[in-house]
């Protein structure tokens, strides 16, 4: 990447590699001493240096951008969030406090809307690295491919794009079940029947209403689009991981609590700001289950090397001990 070409940003309280890892969007690639990914259909390339950020575009320059390139990735990395202020509003427990520590600087992306939607329809019952394998063969397959610096990347593929494909083109790249959910709802979207952008008036009882009438849309699903792609920051999504969180360390005394008890409690609980609560407790959780399982095996395969290394020494020793 030539450094002479990068603008700078300033971007303090921000965490570049744990906002692009932690679980909310799943395009962006490490690449050298940062990462490349599309916001919208512009292929960018953002590293970070201390308090500031460095970025390129790949932009074909017989075309104007729409705003200047530095304004969109401060938007999209939504750089303008108090974020000292919304830290300052999570609950004082010692689960929250863990979470706060363990993601300082982590912030919620504004999200294009269909493709936030799109990605998460294909997110369900999916872990991660999944979802990321889907997103990128959707991208292959039907988006639009752009360069930066040596690096090919695909945009999201359009609503109309997908609805002009068939249930079997997109269970190719491996939807299973969700492609045609997917389909339905691209097709509701190319229509206008469902216009997405004109739902960003609704409040939040009313879009979440709006977001579960679509195909392969749940409340999990509805409150990540509404958390990520319409930055309403009190939509608290519980998956797996937030619900086993949400148990062990707040209903450890109530064993029968029922998903509507955790509902009331999230929403009540977390606040105004429960989306980034919710976040800091999902990518604490997975990362940190992910590194305890690293070390795990680091451990056993240390004490496999132990005993191997023993057996190895005791059978030397009576080859080299004399004959009596």
């Amino acid at each position: 990447m030539n450094t002479q070409r990068l603008e700078q940003i300033s971007a303090p309280d921000f965490d570049l590699a744990k906002t692009l890892n932690s679980g909310q969007v799943f395009h962006w690639e490490k690449i050298g001493n940062g990462f490349v990914g599309t916001i919208d259909d512009l292929p960018i390339y953002v590293e970070q240096n201390g308090d500031f950020l460095k970025v390129r575009d790949g932009a074909v320059r017989t075309r104007s951008l729409r705003q200047p390139l530095t304004r969109i990735v401060a938007h999209y990395f939504a750089l303008d969030h108090p974020l000292g202020e919304i830290c300052a509003s999570f609950p004082d427990d010692p689960v929250m406090n863990a979470a706060l520590d363990f993601c300082q600087g982590l912030r919620i992306i504004r999200q294009p809307k269909w493709e936030c939607l799109a990605t998460f329809i294909c997110s369900s019952m999916k872990q991660v690295a999944h979802i990321r394998q889907i997103s990128k063969k959707l991208r292959v397959r039907f988006g639009e491919a752009g360069k930066i610096g040596e690096s090919i990347v695909y945009a999201f593929p359009s609503a109309e794009r997908i609805a002009e494909s068939s249930e079997k083109e997109l269970r190719e790249c491996g939807l299973g079940y969700r492609a045609n959910n997917l389909l339905r709802t691209a097709r509701l979207v190319s229509s206008g029947e469902a216009d997405l952008e004109a739902w960003s008036a609704l409040g939040d009882v009313d879009l979440r209403a709006r977001l579960c009438e679509l195909p392969g849309v749940g409340a999990k699903v509805a409150n990540c689009v509404m958390l990520f792609a319409y930055e309403r920051l009190r939509a608290f999504p519980i998956d797996v991981w937030i619900e086993r969180v949400l148990r062990e360390k707040y209903f450890a005394r109530k064993k029968r609590a029922t998903p509507q008890d955790i509902r009331f409690f999230s929403e009540s609980y977390f606040g105004e700001h429960g989306g980034y609560a919710q976040q800091y407790l999902f990518h604490h959780a997975r990362i940190g289950a992910r590194d305890r399982a690293i070390e795990v095996n680091r451990r056993y395969g240390q004490r496999r090397r132990q005993k191997a290394g023993a057996v190895h020494r005791t059978a030397r020793d009576r080859l080299s001990s004399p004959r009596p």
